[in-house]
């Protein structure tokens, strides 16, 4: 036998934080703890087993004071208690139907008498729905009185049971009504007929008490000529109504009305957030559309997610110290793998409705389900206003988070909040698709419209002499022009001194310390201004040249607008440094421009880089100290962006803190705006598979939109992220885990749930060091093993799925049982080899299909070399090498020897025309390669012009060559002029000596000449080493295979 107790709410207590305990036999339960108010609603229903109603059997219900924090979620809190009531079950099972329509009831304080004091009347208002019979002791029983409560039980089993329609009116409608009803029952009035002048007696002693109270209440909540009465109060006592029924429209219009808007807005629930989300509808539509009365939307919600017996009770207007809207909803949820059928309770209250904000709270019982009276599940709707100015109309945002609350502790509380985390989730997933089929969705994307955030980004930044004024808007400058004022003021305020002391005319000394002193300080001004105003200049001439180059090519285009850095730190403190910043990504580099001696550097520049088939993974950052064309200078900081991990919302305005030592014990950031598009559609994706298909031998088909997008809400993946194939496998670890190899574009993904024990991680096939096929053994069971090993420090996410780690750090990945193990592992090791080539090599292959219409093109200062520039050169560089002058020569006829020489030294690209003859003696010839980021972190191309002329006496060859570099910072300031002097060594003529000199020639004059110089210097000292050093080796290999030939 079944008895059902339902808890509505409480009215006039001493205290705002209570909540109700209920205890039959065994077993106990209580209500959630109302908050901030004394007349409660709590609106719940419980269900307890009880065995028989022999007398003696009673349902116990105590008041108590809590006194927890509101969002702490502890189960063992101090309470104290206020009063109870004692209900017999033998006097429930004698009434009509065994059951107990809404009555109110005297609770009794405690004995001891202490925190309610006599001459406070309390009252509580329980709905429990049982059959019984009550009744009041004479007025001393009223000494020990603490309040009222409304009871209603009812009993369901083998004697009778009540129709569902029935109690769930009865708990819905609970009000004054129906008590008057209660009280118009002609069996009721009889049973009690005996103890009714007592109960008269007893209730006019409590309106004495209560008389200016009853009065108020009466007059502001009840039609006059109105009385209401019950089995257990008198015909004359009437209280007021806290709950009334009233339409969903006109409550929302009180509550909007009564918003005084001092409320602050709730914070979400502890458990997390389940749906965040902007929609293309006002506000008032969108609750409207969710929690109207008989809304369609519920109805087809509940149809998605297999609820059944859908009740839904009406609006109730709640009259607390604000009124609120309140409902009960029931349903019965479908059966799970785990769990059976059962039915579920929903209790809705608006806590918020004004014009834009709307906050409902929703308590979930469901009691039917294992351990489902120690807990109930919360749930926070936030519909706000949207802010995006280009949503096209009016916008909202629906915030749904929810929590869990325990009513007793149980060591299952970790697998229960599990598995209510999980189907939470699932159930609002239906919930977020079916809504979008209503209101379009506004993706951040494309709420932050690139164009629009570019034209931001350029039109922020600062004219020239808007920058002037701020710059020289310091101290110094200040004090040095007041100074100068001073003085110019002072000389002509004053008559010319006389010629004294070691002065001469037109020589004028300081006649004192004092003035010796202003005039140094004055020196000392002007030479600052001088230097900053230098400084100044420079900053605005130089210019990034990636900055502003648009993108070519279809496909993904990855375009970065590079706002500020903040908090740059320098290696030693007290230096000034000039801070660029280099990204690479997909094997590509883009340079910003040097910002001159800047801690918090403004750039405001946009960068892109040129079309990828495909998406790319990883965005490197890096922050470099400028020291040259060659040299990257040291490093200020560095950030790696996972696109994977970031959503498009977060990549369109994303401050990336940078990771260093001095870089983090500064804070420095970097302010970036990143767009990623697809250019090309799905075109760029047909691409990569058939470049895939050519090393993996087979056809790789596109899988469709359901399966791609049930694949990135799997893993958390961004839109752009297809899925290729998908694998049965065993990942091995202490035991097999069974389990589904998900192989996409960007990632190795791994997926298990094992008797609700879920195995997920993923990471990118740039992670993967190598790839191995082992043998079957016996602890694999016969089957081969693929072995994916992780470079150091690479995949730590993905560290819980590991096998082992080995000493260097990387982690080891082992995978089974396949269905097809060689078709498997050829993908696999396809996909990998396709993705890693093209990141080491991409570079390399686009440099060697662009189409370059001449390569050899000179600057115009380039191809005039000055003999009278000898003079002035400095030696750099002289050995002594094997072989006479015209074996040494060939480095520079521009056969294979001089190829194969270069291409080893870091030169990509390498191209040269033939040897013409210009003058009598004199031939020239023009040269056109790239560096490699070994040689130039800048990379660069470079464009030359050789001159060689026979030396003197004929002892050899003196060739001249100038240097135009391009794509480096200021190399438009600069041209490199080499002087090769190759002649005989020894007497037998069969060795050379080659002596090289250099000189740098500058175009325009810049503050870093001196730094460059010495950059540019070393860096060509050891190029030139490690060129004539691979000569050696050529030349004696030469030299063997010519011996070996003539014999």
């Amino acid at each position: 036998m079944r008895l059902y107790v339902y808890v509505l709410q409480a009215k006039d207590l001493p205290v705002k934080e209570t909540f109700v305990k209920l205890h039959v036999g065994k077993h106990k339960s209580k209500t959630r703890v109302s908050r901030d108010t004394s007349n409660p609603i709590w609106n719940e229903e419980f269900v307890f087993r009880v065995s028989s109603v022999e007398e003696g059997n009673a349902v116990v219900v105590s008041v108590l004071h809590h006194d927890q924090d509101l969002h702490s979620v502890q189960s063992n809190v101090s309470t104290v208690l206020i009063g109870k009531v004692r209900i017999p079950l033998c006097s429930v099972a004698g009434e009509e139907n065994q059951t107990l329509l809404p009555t109110w009831f005297v609770i009794e304080k405690p004995s001891d008498g202490k925190f309610v004091n006599i001459e406070c009347g309390v009252g509580i208002c329980i709905c429990v729905c049982t059959c019984m019979s009550w009744f009041i002791a004479g007025f001393k029983l009223y000494l020990r009185i603490a309040g009222k409560i409304l009871l209603s039980l009812s009993l369901q089993g083998k004697r009778e049971s009540i129709s569902g329609e029935k109690a769930l009116h009865d708990k819905q409608d609970i009000n004054l009504e129906g008590v008057k009803e209660l009280e118009g029952s002609p069996k009721r009035r009889k049973h009690h007929d005996g103890k009714h002048i007592m109960k008269n007696f007893v209730n006019h002693i409590d309106k004495l008490f209560h008389k200016k109270e009853e009065i108020s209440k009466r007059l502001n909540d009840e039609p006059a000529g109105e009385s209401v009465t019950s089995n257990y109060e008198d015909a004359t006592d009437k209280p007021s109504s806290s709950a009334s029924c009233t339409s969903f429209e006109e409550g929302l219009n009180l509550m909007q009305s009564s918003d005084s808007g001092k409320e602050e807005m709730p914070e979400n629930l502890l458990g997390g957030i389940l749906l965040d989300q902007k929609y293309l509808v006002s506000p008032s539509d969108l609750n409207k559309f969710l929690f109207s009365p008989n809304s369609q939307f519920r109805k087809e919600l509940a149809e998605l997610q297999g609820l059944t017996d859908v009740q839904e009770g009406p609006w109730t207007m709640i009259q607390e110290d604000n009124p609120r809207l309140t409902r009960v909803v029931t349903y019965i949820r479908p059966a799970t793998k785990m769990v059976k059928a059962g039915k579920a309770t929903e209790n809705q209250l608006y806590r918020k409705a004004s014009g834009n904000q709307f906050v409902i709270f929703v308590s979930v019982s469901t009691p039917d389900v294992p351990y489902g009276h120690t807990f109930k599940v919360e749930l926070l709707y936030k519909i706000l206003l949207g802010t995006e100015p280009n949503a096209g109309g009016e916008s909202s945002r629906l915030i749904i988070s929810w929590g869990i609350q325990f009513s007793q502790s149980t060591i299952m509380k970790g697998m229960i909040e599990g598995g209510a985390r999980q189907g939470l989730k699932e159930s609002f997933e239906k919930f977020a698709d079916l809504l979008a089929k209503s209101y379009k969705t506004l993706d951040p994307a494309v709420v932050l419209d690139k164009d629009q955030v570019i034209a931001t980004v350029q039109s922020e930044q600062k004219t020239d002499l808007k920058s002037a004024f701020l710059y020289f808007w310091s101290s110094s400058v200040v004090c040095a022009v007041l100074l100068c004022v001073y003085v110019v003021v002072h000389i002509i305020h004053c008559e010319p001194s006389k010629i004294q002391g070691l002065e001469f005319y037109g020589f004028d000394l300081p006649d004192s310390f004092g003035e010796l002193f202003s005039s140094g300080i004055l020196v000392l001004l002007l030479e600052r201004v001088y230097m900053m105003t230098v400084h100044f200049i420079q900053a605005r001439l130089h210019r990034g040249r990636d900055q502003g180059v648009k993108a070519n090519g279809k496909g993904w285009i990855l375009t970065i607008a590079l706002i500020k850095g903040t908090n740059l730190a320098s290696v030693e403190e007290t230096e000034l440094f000039d801070p660029y910043v280099v990204f690479t990504c997909n094997g590509k580099t883009r340079t910003s421009s040097v910002k001159l001696q800047a801690q918090d550097p403004q750039w405001n520049e946009v960068i892109e880089f040129d079309a990828m088939e495909e998406p790319p993974s990883v965005l490197d950052v890096e922050v470099f100290d400028f020291d040259g064309p060659f040299d990257q200078g040291d490093s200020l900081g560095h950030a790696e962006i996972n696109f994977l991990k970031h959503t498009a919302d977060e990549l369109a305005d994303l401050c990336v803190p940078l990771v260093g030592h001095h870089a983090q014990a500064s804070q420095s950031k970097l302010q970036l705006r990143i767009f990623l598009e697809n250019k090309n559609g799905v075109e760029t994706m047909k691409d990569y598979l058939s470049k895939v298909e050519k090393e993996v031998g087979k056809k790789l088909n596109i899988r469709s939109p359901q399966k791609n997008s049930a694949f990135q809400k799997l893993f958390g993946l961004p839109h752009e992220e297809f899925l290729l194939k998908e694998y049965t496998c065993y990942l091995k670890r202490k035991l097999p885990v069974q389990g589904k190899l998900f192989l996409s574009a960007r990632i190795v993904a791994f997926y298990s749930n094992l008797f609700g024990h879920k195995t997920k991680f993923y990471f990118l096939w740039e992670d993967i060091d190598d790839i191995q096929l082992l043998p079957p053994t016996l602890a694999s069971l016969g089957s081969p093993l693929l072995l994916l090993t992780l470079k150091k420090n690479r995949g730590l996410d993905a560290k819980h799925g590991a096998k082992s780690q080995d000493e260097e750090g990387r982690l080891w990945f082992h995978f089974q049982s396949f269905v097809s193990f060689d078709a498997t592992s050829r993908t696999i090791m396809a996909l990998w080899k396709t993705r890693t080539l093209s990141i080491d090599h991409r570079a390399h292959i686009a440099e060697e299909e662009l189409d370059v219409s001449d390569p050899f093109l000179l600057p115009e200062d380039v191809a005039a070399v000055a003999d009278s520039d000898a003079l002035k050169m400095s030696k750099v560089y002289s050995c002594d090498l094997p072989g006479d002058v015209e074996l040494v020569m060939k480095i520079f006829d521009g056969g294979e020897m001089e190829r194969k020489i270069m291409e080893k030294s870091g030169c990509l690209s390498y191209a040269s025309t033939t040897w013409e003859s210009k003058k009598s003696g004199i031939n020239e010839r023009r040269l056109s390669y790239k560096y490699n980021h070994y040689v130039s972190v800048f990379g660069g191309g470079v464009t030359c012009s050789q001159q060689k002329s026979p030396a003197p006496n004929d002892e050899g060859w003196i060739l001249n060559e100038i240097v135009a570099l391009h794509d480096v910072p200021f190399g438009d300031h600069f041209r490199v002029h080499l002087r090769y002097e190759v002649k005989k060594a020894g007497v037998d003529c069969k060795t050379s000596k080659c002596d090289v000199y250099l000189k740098i020639r500058w175009l325009k004059p810049i503050k870093f000449e001196q730094r460059i110089s010495k950059s540019i210097m070393e860096k060509f000292r050891n190029r030139l080493k490690v060129i004539f050093d691979l000569f050696q080796k050529e030349c004696c290999k030469f030299i063997f295979d010519t011996s070996l030939t003539s014999k």
